[in-house]
């Protein structure tokens, strides 16, 4: 069952890897569930049940003209949980834009079926500064990024990918086909569903979410994250969440899941009780 298709008739394309309790990996904007794989191998193997799906209008999925709000994209999260069966006793891991279904999926249905939580670089709870969120990123900057793609979308995602995964002017924590494998995924997403998806992941507020969270939560974040940055997100989502467990990557990109690759899974599987 490769797809799923939504409430609205949009095809979800689903990795459903191994046998065991689901954990459900929700990728990072702008890329897909392939993002994921280093991780759902390792689930796999470790005995657990590892479901990655691409997210509408990136990847494999349907590209449909609305629908990039994050109650729509949570309850395609509800739908793909639903259709694979993995509705009891799941633990949701969300990447960077990822934790916002995570977050809206504990309010607006729940936390059902749902034992663990985990916000991985993500954007949760609240990106965009404003008076009381002081730390977060200025508008400007958000705007920036809509406006790079329009002008060539390509190129603004070479460069964007550069800085996600820590890349210097002496020394890079990746290879150059790692970078050149994740602009080839971040291609892959249709340029509406971009769009809309930076706005989205930018100015949701999902402070008010938090309290929805009653399960163990992890959140790992890297304190040298350019891309969402940890102050106005990771050490807030602590502070918010009863009961989180911060882990900070002293010196980390956004990607961690790349860079710091094996340390990440440990912690993961440590976290699920392996």
């Amino acid at each position: 069952m490769p797809y799923v298709k939504t409430r609205d008739g949009t095809d979800l394309y689903v990795k459903d890897w191994g046998s065991g309790r689901p954990v459900i990996l929700i990728h990072g904007w702008p890329l897909s569930a392939d993002s994921w794989d280093a991780q759902a191998m390792a689930l796999a193997e470790a005995g657990f049940r590892a479901i990655a799906y691409d997210r509408r209008g990136f990847g494999r999925s349907g590209q449909p003209w609305t629908g990039y709000d994050y109650d729509t994209l949570t309850d395609d999260l509800a739908d793909v949980m639903k259709a694979t069966g993995a509705d009891n006793d799941a633990t949701l891991v969300g990447f960077s834009m990822g934790g916002g279904e995570v977050a809206r999926y504990m309010s607006r249905h729940n936390g059902q079926g749902v034992i663990a939580a985990g916000l991985i670089a993500s954007v949760v709870p609240y990106m965009l500064k404003t008076s009381d969120n002081p730390h977060g990123v200025p508008e400007e900057q958000l705007a920036a990024i809509g406006a790079g793609i329009k002008k060539d979308r390509p190129g603004f995602f070479h460069s964007f990918l550069q800085q996600f995964f820590g890349v210097g002017f002496i020394s890079s924590p990746v290879s150059e086909q790692t970078v050149d494998w994740a602009w080839r995924l971040a291609m892959q997403g249709g340029l509406k569903p971009i769009l809309e998806c930076a706005k989205s992941f930018g100015h949701t507020d999902f402070r008010g979410d938090l309290p929805a969270f009653r399960v163990p939560t992890l959140i790992v974040h890297g304190t040298a994250d350019k891309t969402v940055p940890i102050d106005p997100t990771a050490r807030q989502a602590a502070k918010g969440i009863v009961s989180s467990q911060l882990v900070e990557y002293d010196g980390a990109p956004h990607g961690l899941t790349v860079t710091e690759s094996d340390r990440f899974t440990k912690d993961l599987l440590t976290f699920l009780g392996h």
